[in-house]
């Protein structure tokens, strides 16, 4: 063990061949097969500190693990120290003052079972074993956000250990770039060791709704239209999704709300679409809140080798919607719409590093599969399909953002708000300490430790 150098650290420290390396460095994506030198798993913040401040002496990588979904795998470095999240992952709710104090290794469904214990809840992502930091650093979308904001913006205050190993509480008085560029920003400023997130009282009542049609039976372009026309005035309780799965196409809507308000748009909805085409299933299923929240977890989810490519969209252009229905290649992939607006776009385009506020849509393309011996076409395939909308992209979610580079940063945030975010890195960050990640580089362009 490597605790005789690692000494200042109170968690366990792994390193290969112990018991519990091999689960610690496995992620989400099965593709992920890295070794770090060591895996430090953090109790604190302090615990944090020392591991940054050992890692920066030693000219290690910093990898930075909470619930391992990010599908680049940055959170687990080759060769490197990995900062471990997951032994913190306590959440706090302060009932009264509705706030919850939620630690950086939290997993989603930590934050949803403790909350609406009270009846309350915050924006969270639509898999209850994502990391709470890794999806509210980049700005957080989820069934409440057209009703309450994104994660980011519901985030009260952030305590934070920066490149030097000092600790500090940032929020809207405190560091206040930093809590700029936090809302959005990534994992490039700092290792987030707790939020403070507001939280809402929310109906423990949710509907699922789709309607289900064959690409084979003609018709489904006039029914996603209509979709999409309907999806323009959605109130708020609504987010309209489409789901593209092989030859079939879903359409309809998550609601979160009055379940009476919500019948009278389930039949108009229904209404339209069969006057464009006759659905092959359909369902419309109450469930709790917590229920809505787990619904797509995969319990075999992080044995999946994924691909994915994303796209935001302004709106869904007759001809866009042609061209995402082309599905003549066997292997494309899974397609996803989820609709932004409502309070996402209440919010000022530059009030946080989170950008592309006038978003209609959000487009994920996704493939998954077990063998290695399908890397290299499925994930081809999965290219040549997202670079048929690219002309109707308006940018893209930095959460969804692979393999892309620099470019997709520049597909991320307006040049005005990637300006602002380097500035932020060149006081936080000048060494680049924090890179593996969709890395904004300092004004030197450092890459960071080799």
């Amino acid at each position: 063990m490597a605790h005789a150098t690692l000494h200042d650290i109170a968690g366990n420290v792994l390193e290969p061949g112990d018991d519990g390396y091999d689960e610690a460095r496995t992620v989400w994506n099965g593709m992920i097969d890295r070794h770090p030198r060591y895996v430090v798993c953090c109790t604190d913040a302090t615990d944090v500190a020392a591991a940054v401040r050992f890692a920066t002496r030693n000219d290690l990588e910093i990898g930075v693990r909470c619930g391992g979904h990010g599908i680049v795998g940055h959170a687990v470095p080759d060769g490197g120290l990995m900062i471990d999240l997951r032994p913190m992952g306590d959440v706090q709710v302060d009932a009264v003052g509705r706030r919850a104090r939620v630690q950086g290794g939290a997993l989603l469904g930590a934050l949803d079972r403790a909350s609406q214990e009270y009846g309350l809840a915050t924006t969270a992502g639509n898999v209850s074993h994502t990391g709470v930091g890794g999806l509210a650093l980049g700005g957080g979308m989820g069934w409440l956000a057209r009703r309450l904001g994104l994660a980011c913006d519901n985030v009260v205050a952030f305590e934070l250990v920066t490149a030097d190993g000092e600790s500090l509480r940032v929020d809207h008085d405190s560091h206040r770039e930093l809590d700029w560029a936090l809302r959005g920003g990534g994992g490039n400023f700092g290792v987030v060791t707790a939020f403070e997130f507001a939280l809402h009282p929310v109906p423990g009542d949710a509907i699922a709704v789709e309607f289900h049609f064959s690409l084979d039976g003609g018709s489904t372009t006039a029914a996603m239209r209509a979709w999409r026309d309907l999806s323009i005035d959605a109130p708020r309780e609504a987010t309209f999704t489409a789901t593209i799965s092989g030859r079939t196409l879903a359409l309809g809507f998550v609601w979160v709300g009055d379940a009476v308000d919500a019948r009278r748009h389930i039949d108009s909805l229904e209404t339209r679409l069969r006057q464009a085409a006759e659905p092959i299933a359909n369902s419309v299923d109450p469930l709790s809140y917590l229920q809505l929240q787990t619904r797509e977890d995969d319990v075999e989810g992080h044995a999946w080798r994924r691909y994915w490519k994303g796209h935001y969209f302004r709106e869904l252009a007759d001809d866009l919607i042609d061209a995402l229905l082309d599905r003549d290649d066997d292997l494309a992939p899974d397609v996803s719409l989820q609709a932004y607006g409502g309070a996402i776009a209440d919010v000022p385009g530059d009030a946080t590093a989170f950008s592309r506020r006038d978003t209609a849509f959000e487009f994920v393309a996704a493939s998954r599969w077990r063998s290695p011996d399908e890397d290299a076409p499925r994930m081809a395939a999965a290219r040549r399909y997202a670079s048929g909308m690219d002309g109707y992209a308006s940018g893209a979610y930095v959460n969804v953002l692979g393999d892309d580079g620099a470019a997709g940063l520049r597909r991320a945030y307006p040049t005005e708000q990637l300006a602002r975010l380097t500035a932020v890195k060149d006081a936080y960050d000048p060494g680049n300490v924090f890179h593996l990640n969709q890395n904004i580089r300092p004004t030197d362009g450092r890459a960071g430790h080799a």
